[in-house]
């Protein structure tokens, strides 16, 4: 099976609808990431097919939960889960944060390669960052423990917005550790086509200082 197939098949059973030609644009992501792979050692995941799980509907699993119109994936890396989420999500606005050259200068790239015209790449990092417009959604993906998310990105979450951690098992030891100032709306179990492994959403908000 190609890996187009592999895609269409996975999002159908994911229960995700992709626009038309998103399938097609996201096998062209794979194939990026597999050539650029070679040199810079963008991810530990070498075979396409093996991909197409772990990156492309491990990433559009959190569809449901997003929300726009401003979308920041912070430490995107190669680009996860934020550029998958921009060629399904064309009426969002996706910013792809990373502080690594290397990785940016993929992103740019791919980004460049795929006319996402949704989304745009900044090296930086992420306590530097200062947009000039506060988020619906942040995203991040194996990028730090919910307590240095929100430490580090909670500023750049509009007060109704939501912070979305992509966790592995259930993160009960991170849950306690959570600092004041967020309420966890809910933690979801991931159901991902062909990974064979626990993936959780934790579901953040932040809430507003009380006036005593």
């Amino acid at each position: 099976m190609n890996i187009e197939q592999s895609i269409i098949e996975g999002c159908e059973r994911l229960g995700v609808r992709l626009p038309t030609g998103a399938s097609a644009r996201l096998a062209v992501f794979l194939s990026l990431l597999e050539r650029w792979n070679r040199a810079y050692n963008l991810t530990a995941v070498r075979d396409p097919q093996a991909m197409v799980a772990r990156h492309v509907l491990d990433s559009l699993s959190i569809l449901p939960w997003l929300e726009g119109p401003q979308v920041l994936d912070v430490g995107s890396g190669a680009g996860l889960p934020g550029i998958p989420l921009a060629i399904a999500r064309p009426d969002y606005k996706f910013i792809l944060l990373d502080s690594n050259g290397k990785r940016t200068r993929f992103m740019n790239q791919a980004t460049a390669e795929l006319g996402l015209k949704n989304a745009s790449v900044v090296r930086s990092r992420v306590s530097d960052y200062q947009p000039t417009i506060l988020m619906n959604s942040i995203v991040s993906r194996a990028f730090a423990t919910l307590a240095e998310m929100v430490a580090n990105a909670g500023q750049l979450c509009a007060p109704e917005g939501r912070l979305l951690a992509m966790k592995g098992v259930f993160p009960d030891d991170e849950l306690a550790r959570l600092p004041p100032g967020y309420a966890v709306v809910g933690v979801y179990p991931l159901q991902v086509p062909d990974l064979n492994a626990e993936r959780h959403l934790v579901h953040l908000t932040p809430t507003p200082a009380r006036q005593d």
